[in-house]
């Protein structure tokens, strides 16, 4: 899969590495969204006193029109977003893995790095820890920083994270797996990169397994994140300016 050069072909450019949490830092197969998505039905069932199949239904709906499901819940019903954070993140966090590998492949990145999540930073740092990956971040920005009603892709929630930290978009790189988030990214000026975590239920993530060719707005595609890095980290010691060569696309 390749398209024609662009001037964010290459990484020398990249003093900031943004990254997204969920199906992204760890494997989709770990299927903790599949945990989440029941919980967010259990907490409206239970909070509407409605049936978990209408629950569900209006998980999904306010996931669209609104970017989360929280926002929704927020913006419609003035819902208390610590009350539901605390809810659904509350699952079984035993089958993720250390990622020790993966730990080395970030810290060998040049600059600073981030977790930028629609997750809540207990989340986060709950998952991270298992991984390994908490102290190989400066910062986790989490939707708590976004008011809870600012989630990626809008572009208020990078505009708030470029603010909080002083990044400047043109020198950051995003990796995340729905392409969406990497849309408004792109309007912003930063590299892109989608961490293809191969299909889920997940009509985005569906729809990238019928893709002949990368979109406009993603300048790079993996399936292997630590590989991907390592080899950013590799290419400029291959000789040659990075601008000159084609698009990383690692796909084992």
């Amino acid at each position: 899969m390749s398209k024609a050069l662009d001037p964010k072909d290459g990484f020398g450019h990249v003093e900031t590495w943004v990254f997204d949490l969920d199906n992204t830092l760890y494997p989709a197969d770990c299927n903790l969204f599949a945990q989440i998505d029941r919980r967010m039905s259990e907490f409206i069932a239970n909070c509407f006193s409605i049936p978990l199949a209408e629950a569900q239904i209006m998980r999904e709906t306010y996931y669209y029109e609104h970017g989360t499901t929280l926002a929704g819940l927020i913006r419609l019903h003035d819902i208390c977003p610590n009350s539901f954070l605390d809810y659904v993140h509350d699952i079984d966090l035993g089958v993720v893995e250390a990622a020790p590998d993966l730990g080395a492949a970030i810290d060998a990145l040049p600059g600073q790095k981030f977790i930028f999540t629609n997750g809540s930073r207990k989340h986060a740092e709950a998952v991270s820890a298992r991984l390994g990956l908490l102290d190989h971040f400066e910062d986790i920005f989490d939707i708590h920083a976004l008011e809870y009603i600012y989630p990626k892709p809008m572009r208020e929630a990078y505009e708030r994270f470029f603010k909080a930290h002083d990044i400047v978009a043109a020198g950051a790189a995003m990796f995340d797996d729905l392409p969406h988030n990497l849309a408004t990214a792109h309007r912003l000026g930063m590299t892109t990169v989608l961490v293809d975590c191969a299909p889920t239920p997940h009509p985005e993530h569906q729809a990238i397994a019928g893709w002949a060719e990368l979109p406009a707005h993603i300048h790079h595609r993996t399936d292997a994140l630590t590989a991907f890095l390592a080899e950013i980290v590799a290419r400029p010691a291959q000789g040659g300016s990075e601008k000159r060569v084609a698009p990383l696309c690692y796909i084992a």
